[in-house]
């Protein structure tokens, strides 16, 4: 059904038309080796840019980096070793990236994890979810700053994207429920009362709403100097629904092929002009949108981001 409808109402961006050349651009992709990061990598290859693909695992990378070779006439991406999930693997990737440029023109911060299990935790013993979906990314871009600084220009700014979803209004009650921020035993009985199915979607949505709070963040720190705004993909097919067991074969019909997945944040990074999406929530194909009403909470945001500060201190 999501092919059937992508042929009916084809978008309107077109990445091979409408992305100028980025022959001088760098641009780094987290998660770059599957699904929409994949196909985000291989338009920028396609459009002369040096792309970082940014993954965990060096066997899976290094198997996309070559499917990507065949599929660019021998455009070739730079892999940098990435665990989101651990912060002293972040902050090493950072070091890793500014040992090799000095300058950082766009990071669309891709990478993330949907409904696994509730007790999964990362190594520094955050939910999987939270930790991976916007701590990680938080350091990883705040590490990456100097780089986006020196990319800027008056004219021309830096840009940082982070992927959300609009499952980020699946989020319980005001958005971000503090408990279940670490392993304890208060978390499990938070897990417990929201139950097998629902617990796993609550913690997505807080982690996506997270992403949206962590570019508006960005947005109003750094104006100077970058463009930084939160989007939506699209319900698209790929590797992200693989914890999703009987709904994924339910609604596997209904989702868009996974191209269409890279099409907005392609917009973003490369064709919308900066004053149309600093601080703003992109939604498919291509567009400014309107996120649930509790990303306008900044007291909520305020509170989020103090203690995303203090869970990265030690690494910045």
């Amino acid at each position: 059904m999501g092919g059937v409808l992508a042929r009916l109402s084809p978008p309107s961006f077109q990445p091979a038309r409408d992305i100028p050349d980025q022959t001088g651009k760098v641009i780094l992709v987290t998660g770059g080796n599957t699904g929409i990061g994949y196909e985000t990598v291989k338009q920028l290859l396609l459009k002369n840019a040096t792309v970082y693909l940014a993954a965990r695992s060096p066997e899976k990378a290094a198997i996309a980096i070559a499917q990507l070779k065949a599929e660019t006439n021998g455009k070739e991406a730079v892999f940098l070793q990435l665990d989101l999930a651990d912060l002293p693997s972040v902050k090493k990737a950072a070091e890793a990236f500014l040992a090799q440029e000095e300058k950082l023109d766009v990071l669309i911060n891709n990478a993330g994890v949907m409904v696994c299990p509730p007790g999964e935790l990362t190594k520094q013993g955050y939910d999987m979810q939270f930790g991976t979906n916007v701590i990680g990314h938080y350091l990883f871009t705040t590490l990456l700053l100097p780089a986006l600084r020196k990319a800027a220009t008056d004219t021309v700014p830096a840009r940082a994207l982070q992927v959300s979803s609009a499952g980020h209004a699946f989020a319980a009650g005001r958005g971000i429920d503090f408990t279940t921020m670490k392993g304890s035993a208060e978390r499990d009985t938070w897990i417990k009362a929201k139950g097998s199915f629902m617990g796993p979607w609550r913690l997505y949505g807080q982690s996506k709403l997270g992403n949206i709070y962590i570019a508006n963040y960005f947005a109003k720190t750094y104006p100077d100097f970058l463009v930084s705004c939160s989007l939506h993909p699209g319900s698209i097919k790929s590797d992200l629904q693989r914890h999703m067991g009987w709904l994924r074969t339910m609604t596997d019909g209904l989702l868009y092929p996974t191209p269409f997945g890279a099409l907005t944040q392609l917009w973003g990074a490369t064709v919308a002009t900066p004053g149309q999406i600093t601080g703003q929530y992109l939604v498919p194909w291509g567009s400014v949108g309107k996120p649930d009403k509790r990303a306008t909470d900044t007291k909520m945001e305020e509170e989020m981001i103090a203690f995303v500060k203090e869970a990265v201190k030690e690494y910045v």
